[in-house]
């Protein structure tokens, strides 16, 4: 039969528990901290992203400053539709991933 532990014993056994739960809960919330970090980051990533290409179609084309988020919406679906836009954005996006293709073989 295991002795029997002291009061004293006992405490420092409460107080050694209470720590290691204080450090663990510390190591969460930093690992907490750490995912809302990247999260935002992402966030951050596609804000920007989306700002330079709204930017960039502005730059390209002024006139579209002057349509509504709904007129834009509806514009850029009309254009996005043409058989001449598709291909030219598919050749876009085949470059761009045979370059990538290209940097990582």
């Amino acid at each position: 039969m295991p002795k029997q532990k002291t009061i004293p014993e006992l405490d420092t056994e409460i107080a050694a528990k209470e720590h290691q739960l204080a450090q663990l809960q510390h190591k969460q919330q930093q690992l907490e901290n750490r995912r809302s970090y990247y999260e935002k980051g992402d966030r951050r990533k596609r804000a920007h992203r989306l700002i330079t290409r709204g930017a960039a179609i502005e730059s390209v084309e002024p006139l579209a400053k002057v349509l509504s988020e709904t007129e834009f919406y509806a514009f850029a679906e009309k254009a996005f539709a043409l058989p001449e836009v598709k291909s030219l954005l598919m050749s876009a996006a085949n470059a761009h991933n045979a370059a990538g293709q290209k940097g990582t073989g």
